[in-house]
């Protein structure tokens, strides 16, 4: 298929939105539709998406991936290997992974309830290895720059044939402008062509200065993250790749503790319990997601649980609280990264108990003393990066 000005689309964000198209004012689009047909939220996640993995592999010179839904990642990583207790949580410890698809494997366990359905960015020409893995996930559709003949012959294949497939030319520059046209009203505003690197993390600010060059990786990962995530915002890291994001809450510190809690679901899956549960042959990998999330939860009722007969070999005794607890004081150097200014010390108080040991946000509050005071009490170590990520 050939590039074209503009594409007809089903309809808007909702059935009843319509008409709906997107299209250039200028040149060609910048993108192909190979397969499938995208809809407005997907064009939205799609293009959202390539930016962040763009921006990662541009920053760390490594494959990046990223699994978007509902206009925010679920999860981002870089195509770092993986340990064995990554690669069981993560449902591919009998394949091949390339570098590429090991991004994917990261970006997707991330949060793997969340990223049920997503939205999936490469960074790279997507290989077999790779095509393969997102074969076996639920997924709407993907961008990327380029797919090699045998990762096209099946992706295409996925959803009866459905699978959405875009290309996007990855020389493509947009305008410096960026514009939107809200209740009949234009926005105009210079384009956030800022990607964060390290020159954001120099001005130090706890008694701790000791930056190893792996929290350097993960929180660019996080503030590349944050500048896709629908703010206000908070993104933990660990290991090249996000273990919880938290978007799109009015208060600081609901991001916080949202975050926190998914980087501590994602450690918990990684718990022996939970490594060595047993699942009856059949089971697909989206049931085991949803049969982990309702084993580890705390609420968890009896109704939730009446299909484990059917889900596990033999019904597993949960995890008490102290059970949990106990394997969670095992979660240390995370980074964390704020798209805006922490107002007071309950960020980082809350932080700390997942682990948190280096973090980047703008500073900037007039209580930043009593947050820097917070970090030295743990002996964290806190840049301020003097810029603000937010997104909407």
């Amino acid at each position: 298929m050939m590039k074209q000005k503009e594409i007809i689309l089903k309809y808007g964000i909702n059935p009843y939105q319509k008409p709906s198209r997107i299209f250039s004012e200028t040149d060609q689009l910048p993108i192909e539709v190979l397969n499938g047909n995208p809809g407005y939220i997907n064009f939205l996640d799609a293009i959202h998406s390539w930016q962040l993995v763009k921006e990662l592999k541009i920053s760390l010179k490594l494959p990046a991936a990223a699994s978007f839904k509902h206009v925010s990642p679920a999860g981002s990583g870089v195509g770092l290997p993986l340990d064995e207790n990554l690669k069981k949580a993560y449902f591919v410890e009998n394949m091949e992974l390339s570098p590429l698809a090991a991004a994917y494997a990261r970006a997707r366990g991330a949060d793997r309830i969340s990223s049920f359905g997503d939205w999936i960015a490469l960074s790279d020409r997507v290989d077999e290895s790779t095509a393969l893995l997102i074969k076996k996930e639920v997924s709407d559709g993907i961008i990327a720059s380029d797919y090699s003949a045998e990762a096209l012959k099946i992706l295409k294949e996925k959803r009866k044939g459905s699978f959405n497939i875009i290309k996007i030319d990855p020389d493509y520059e947009p305008d410096a402008l960026d514009t939107r046209r809200i209740y009949g009203i234009v926005f105009e505003q210079h384009r956030n062509s800022l990607i964060p690197n390290t020159d954001l993390l120099h001005n130090i600010v706890t008694e701790n200065k000791n930056l190893p060059d792996e929290a350097v990786r993960d929180l660019i990962i996080s503030m590349i993250t944050l500048k896709y995530t629908q703010s206000n915002s908070v993104c933990y890291a660990l290991n090249g790749q996000v273990i919880g994001c938290g978007a799109g809450q009015q208060s600081r510190i609901h991001c916080t503790r949202l975050a926190g809690e998914k980087a501590d679901l994602w450690f918990l899956r990684q718990h022996p319990a939970v490594l060595n549960l047993q699942f009856k042959e059949g089971v697909s990998r989206t049931e085991k997601d949803i049969s982990i999330d309702q084993f580890l939860g705390n609420n968890t009722t009896a109704e939730e649980m009446k299909d484990w007969g059917d889900i596990f070999v033999d019904i597993p005794k949960r995890l008490t609280l102290e059970e949990k607890n106990d394997w969670l004081k095992n979660l240390s150097g995370v980074s964390l990264g704020s798209d805006a200014f922490f107002p007071q010390r309950d960020n980082i108080d809350r932080a700390q108990k997942s682990g948190v040991k280096y973090i980047v946000q703008p500073g900037g509050s007039i209580r930043d003393n009593r947050v820097i005071n917070a970090c030295n009490e743990y002996g964290m170590v806190m840049a301020f990066s003097d810029t603000r990520l937010f997104h909407h």
